[in-house]
């Protein structure tokens, strides 16, 4: 069986020449095929985005595509985000019921709460005409929305600033698994924030502990804690990992994700009108339009942009040979920007998701997959969801964002966040949806 074809050498020193982005030379990289080859460390890498590869690599296959070390591991350490083996079974099995069905009907109330106090706040803001930054709001509402959820209290001000860290610390992991990292190294450099971090985690544990439940009642923090009593597997150190595993990826790319569905909705506004205009406010036309505008947004901003995997056998990968040893990298911002699967991929469609049409390029598996898919799916994509959708429902009708400044690139980290603040100013809308 052939090998992928491989990008040149001398295509990727000129790419390191120019200081270009990771995701500028897969680009390139992908304009050989579905699946190509690229060096980007000592050992082989693909690129894989082609649907069929996607689906043979995370879905068909995972047990020869294996995840090795997460790069965030110096942040969560051995949460279900980087266990993997019968760890990763056993932590995912306890968490799976908390985040869908009915586990995420069980904090319906908290993320409704979360979103009436983001409502609140931008009323406030519209009243008074104090300016206010959309990302830093969108990252308090999932922030909110996470804490309330883990630990029945709603999220104060102390304890949304000392989590201010989490986003510090993976600001500075690296970009690819194949970029230089001294582990060590990192951990020392962000220590501080470590130490805030864990101080936080520490003081929930103990609260839970004690069984002290917030307002709202006992949350996924009290599950934790209850596991220990029956499995010496969690033991403080697993609680904690877990705990800062369900903060980071339960908010971050929930307050990207609805970052830039507003940079995108401010240069569409047609995009907004079409969806209040679905049906009125609960109905499911409405609901359903609202979630097409998350699910367009995430097509061209995918929670996980890079999904790395490593080749644990030979295999065959859609008639190409994968040698033991490669690194996978399979890249859903390019399989969702692939002309041939999503006519005009860059423009903004909300519509291509209104309708449950069998032909349409995410019904196909492998083609849409934001949030990844197979086993190691994201454990939180229902939730995620369910909360901007809520959120959005509160918001659409009542608020414009006017953007005084608007990042005009976006940075390719562990996920793909705006290159710079939102500041804006809020008005009520002026239909009066």
């Amino acid at each position: 069986m052939p090998l992928p074809p491989e990008l040149t050498p001398a295509a990727v020193e000129r790419w390191r020449s120019s200081s270009g982005k990771v995701v500028d030379l897969l680009a390139e990289a992908r304009e050989l095929g579905g699946i190509s080859a690229v060096r980007l460390g000592p050992r082989p890498t693909v690129l894989v985005t082609d649907p069929r590869a996607v689906q043979h690599v995370l879905a068909l296959h995972p047990g020869r595509y294996v995840k090795r070390s997460h790069r965030a591991r110096v942040l969560v350490g051995d949460g279900v985000l980087s266990a993997v083996g019968e760890p990763w079974k056993r932590q995912r099995r306890l968490l799976q019921a908390q985040f869908t069905g009915a586990g995420i009907r069980r904090y319906e109330q908290r993320i409704v709460g979360a979103a009436r106090r983001a409502a609140g706040r931008w009323a406030e803001c519209a009243r008074t005409g104090a300016p206010t930054d959309v990302g830093e709001d969108m990252r308090f509402f999932a922030l909110d929305t996470i804490w309330r959820s883990l630990t029945g209290h709603p999220l104060d001000e102390t304890t949304s600033r000392e989590l201010a860290a989490v986003e510090v610390v993976g600001a500075t992991l690296p970009t690819t698994p194949s970029a230089p990292a001294d582990a060590a190294e990192l951990r020392a450099a962000v220590a501080a924030d470590l130490a805030r971090i864990d101080a936080v985690a520490e003081h929930a544990i103990a609260a839970a502990r004690r069984g002290e439940a917030g307002p709202e009642g006992p949350g996924v923090l009290r599950v934790l804690v209850d596991a220990g009593q029956t499995h010496p597997e969690y033991t403080d150190q697993l609680i904690r990992d877990e705990l800062v595993t369900l903060l980071a990826a339960g908010h971050e790319t929930t307050a990207t994700t609805l970052s830039w569905l507003y940079l995108l909705l401010d240069r569409h506004p047609e995009a907004r009108r079409w969806a209040l205009d679905s049906g009125p406010a609960g109905s499911p036309e409405r609901e359903r339009a609202v979630r097409a505008l998350a699910s367009e947004t995430l097509r061209l901003y995918p929670a996980a942009w890079l999904i790395p995997r490593h080749a644990a056998e030979d295999d065959t990968l859609v008639g190409y040979h994968i040698a033991a040893g490669t690194d996978i990298f399979v890249c859903p911002y390019l399989t969702h920007r692939d002309p041939e699967l999503w006519p005009e991929p860059e423009r903004f469609a909300p519509e291509r998701f209104a309708t449950a049409d069998e032909g349409r390029p995410s019904s196909q598996h492998g083609a849409y997959y934001p949030f990844g898919i197979g086993a190691r799916a994201c454990l939180g994509a229902q939730f995620a969801m369910r909360e901007m959708t809520v959120l959005l429902e509160h918001l659409l009708p009542a608020f414009t964002p006017s953007f005084r400044a608007a990042p005009t690139s976006a940075v390719f980290g562990l996920t793909v966040r705006p290159d710079g603040p939102t500041p804006a100013t809020i008005t009520p809308a002026p239909d009066g949806s």
